[in-house]
């Protein structure tokens, strides 16, 4: 099995877009520290400050879901409860 592949965005309500953008940079220094994480990326949208475009790489499987797990736990998992998530999970085996 190969990579793991996220492309999407996150649309968070207006109420908890300070939240969300203060928590953002931690939830990225984590999110890279993990093992198998080879591209994770948030960037704010210019025209729509709610929206948040994501791309994520994860070396297999494994790391993928350790990932979403630690997430679900932690302060960004609460912060972000309400953010609406449209992302394409993908497979690739290419290196």
């Amino acid at each position: 099995m190969g990579r793991v592949i996220l492309r999407g965005h996150i649309q968070v309500p207006a109420d908890d877009l300070e939240a969300v953008k203060a928590e953002l940079d931690n939830h990225i220094r984590l999110t890279r520290a993990e093992e198998g994480c080879l591209l994770f990326e948030v960037v704010q949208d210019d025209e729509d400050p709610c929206r948040f475009t994501v791309r994520e790489e994860f070396s297999d499987r494994a790391s993928f879901e350790r990932h979403q797990a630690r997430m679900k736990r932690s302060a960004w998992g609460a912060i972000t409860a309400r953010v609406a998530r449209r992302y394409e999970i993908t497979q690739s085996d290419d290196p």
